[in-house]
């Protein structure tokens, strides 16, 4: 992950109102979901968070 990539993790970070390590790791997963070409698909055990940080742009199955 580069620094671009790394600021728009902490950038999605923060608008979820998340923090700390496992949060830092769910963003980073986020992030490069989020610059994929759509239509993304992601398998997931925390829809939760994942869903704070990626919103509907991206489609949540849970695992």
């Amino acid at each position: 992950m580069g620094d671009e990539e790394a600021k728009t993790a902490s950038a999605l970070l923060m608008s979820a109102g998340l923090h700390g390590h496992k949060y830092a790791i769910d963003a980073a997963v986020a992030e490069t979901a989020l610059r994929q070409r759509r239509p993304v698909v992601m398998l997931t055990s925390g829809v939760d968070d994942m869903t704070k940080l990626c919103g509907d742009r991206i489609r949540l199955i849970a695992v």
